[in-house]
């Protein structure tokens, strides 16, 4: 697989708490530039984006971002709110205490009014997975599998751990083949890109591999 296949699945990502309209203009010249799958950057930059790129490349948003524990309905508004303002794909944190008290039932409900609420855009349902055990991420395949979610997502590259092979490798496994798997946290190389691609990656999260295309151009 060349550089280019793999920057392909890319999304070029900037979640930084600071991060200003500069650096984040400079992420969506780059994804543009280097042919990522999309741009993935906070909501509030998200219509002054979409504005910017004129659909030359797909806007990717966070929802209930870094840590989930938004109510569902607020959730919800935010990606309505995302997707009127020209986002093509969310990415969602689920409420990681429901998992842990075991209300799957409240994580199903809440991953539906998102995917309801994004009115036919992509929808990646980030699950933690370094804060689950084996047993609840193979639960969240199956719901993420059973809702229709495009995609399950292992990480929001802000908690205790980033994506593993492991992991992966058992959401591969477990979720249905119509949902695609997003790796994201701790990618730095094209060589770790590769191997998530081949054990069943279809999207990574990273912004690192640009940073290597850059910095080989010098």
């Amino acid at each position: 697989m060349n550089t280019q296949e793999i920057l392909a699945r890319v999304d070029h990502t900037l979640l930084a708490q600071n991060a200003g309209w500069e650096e984040i203009r400079q992420i969506l010249d780059d994804g543009i530039k280097y042919g990522t799958a999309s741009a993935c950057i906070p909501p509030s930059f998200v219509a002054r984006a979409a504005e910017y790129v004129k659909g030359r490349l797909p806007i990717c948003t966070v929802i209930g971002f870094p840590n989930g524990y938004n109510t569902a309905a607020v959730k919800a508004y935010e990606a309505k709110d995302a997707v009127s303002n020209g986002a093509d794909e969310i990415d969602m944190v689920i409420n990681i205490g429901d998992v842990k008290d075991g209300r799957f039932d409240a994580v199903e409900n809440e991953i539906r009014l998102v995917k309801d609420a994004c009115g036919g855009k992509l929808l990646k349902v980030i699950i933690e997975t370094c804060l689950l055990s084996e047993d609840e991420k193979i639960r969240l395949c199956e719901i993420v599998t059973t809702v229709g979610a495009d995609y399950i997502k292992t990480s929001t590259g802000f908690s205790t751990g980033g994506a593993t092979f492991d992991d992966v490798a058992l959401m591969r496994r477990h979720c249905g083949a119509e949902v695609k798997v997003k790796a994201a946290g701790g990618i730095s190389s094209f060589d770790d890109a590769e191997r998530f691609i081949s054990l069943g990656a279809d999207r990574l999260g990273t912004s690192r591999l640009v940073k290597i295309m850059k910095q080989r151009e010098q």
